[in-house]
């Protein structure tokens, strides 16, 4: 990954037209769908002019912005090349035949930007009045969780904490099902241990989706304190290590022969429900 890593800022204005999948600089873009280079290069991969102005715009940093010739020209490309040869980083101009094997794709996007990653320390989440937050426990599908981001977005939510072993969110799926809200959402991530212990001393109200749960979640007081709201792994619910830290174990009501929720349906649910006395619609929204 040394296109990535340890090189220090660019010369401003390097711009490279790459035509061969056997470059070395494009091996170490494609790396990227491994999770094992993504780490060690502290970089991940979005694809899309959209999610790459979002990212720009929110002060991401943009290591390397690849695009196909068909783009060239555009205002918008050729101002975010502009902004990513400015922070020093990396321009590449590459054929369709480069840009889909970098995101495996046939059809695909004109534009990728390749970003460090960034992470949210669990200690220095501290929620305020109003605020919520989203603990999700050993989340397994990257469509899930890319859309539980994109909802923690839509809703207003302050944050997701991912506990335990979990999926990467910086992985191509997961990025690609946020539809940029994984610009948007702080993410942080913490051992079941180290959630217990920080639930200790954040001043919030731990609420559980449980199938033990007795209490209706619509009859839940979410205003009392800021609320975390902990939903659990896919496939065997939350442990009784977590549910024992929750102040409430909620239940969504069901009726018809589906005995269970998807995960990312169930935090959604649970999400317009905590905040539902915070969201109001206004003009354009």
């Amino acid at each position: 990954m040394n296109e990535f890593h340890d090189r220090g800022p660019r010369k401003v204005g390097q711009v490279k037209e790459v035509t061969s999948l056997a470059n070395p600089i494009i091996k170490d873009i494609k790396a990227l769908t491994n999770k094992k280079s993504r780490e060690e290069s502290g970089t991940f991969m979005a694809e899309g002019l959209k999610l790459v102005i979002d990212a720009i715009e929110l002060g991401w940093t943009i290591r390397t912005l690849v695009y196909a010739k068909a783009a060239k020209g555009k205002p918008l490309v050729e101002q975010m090349a502009a902004k990513t040869v400015a922070s020093g980083g990396l321009v590449l101009e590459v054929n369709e035949k480069v840009i889909s094997s970098i995101t495996r794709r046939d059809n695909p996007q004109m534009v990728v930007g390749i970003f460090e990653t960034r992470w949210t320390k669990l200690r220095d989440v501290k929620p305020k009045d109003g605020e919520t937050w989203v603990a999700l426990d050993r989340v397994r599908d990257p469509g899930n969780l890319g859309t539980i981001i994109r909802t923690a977005d839509a809703a207003g939510a302050s944050g997701v904490i991912l506990v335990g072993e979990t999926t990467d969110p910086f992985s191509l799926e997961t990025v690609r099902a946020t539809m940029g809200s994984v610009f948007a959402v702080p993410v942080a991530h913490a051992t079941a241990e180290e959630f217990t212990a920080w639930k200790k001393h954040a001043g919030v109200s731990v609420v559980a989706t449980h199938l033990a749960g007795s209490v209706d979640y619509r009859t839940i007081d979410y205003k009392k304190k800021p609320v975390v709201l902990l939903m659990g792994n896919e496939q065997s619910g939350l442990p009784e290590q977590l549910a024992n830290e929750a102040d409430a174990l909620a239940r969504i009501p069901q009726q018809g022969r589906a005995d269970s929720l998807n995960l990312a349906v169930a935090t959604a649910v649970m999400l317009f429900e905590a905040r539902r006395h915070l969201l109001l619609l206004s003009e354009g929204k």
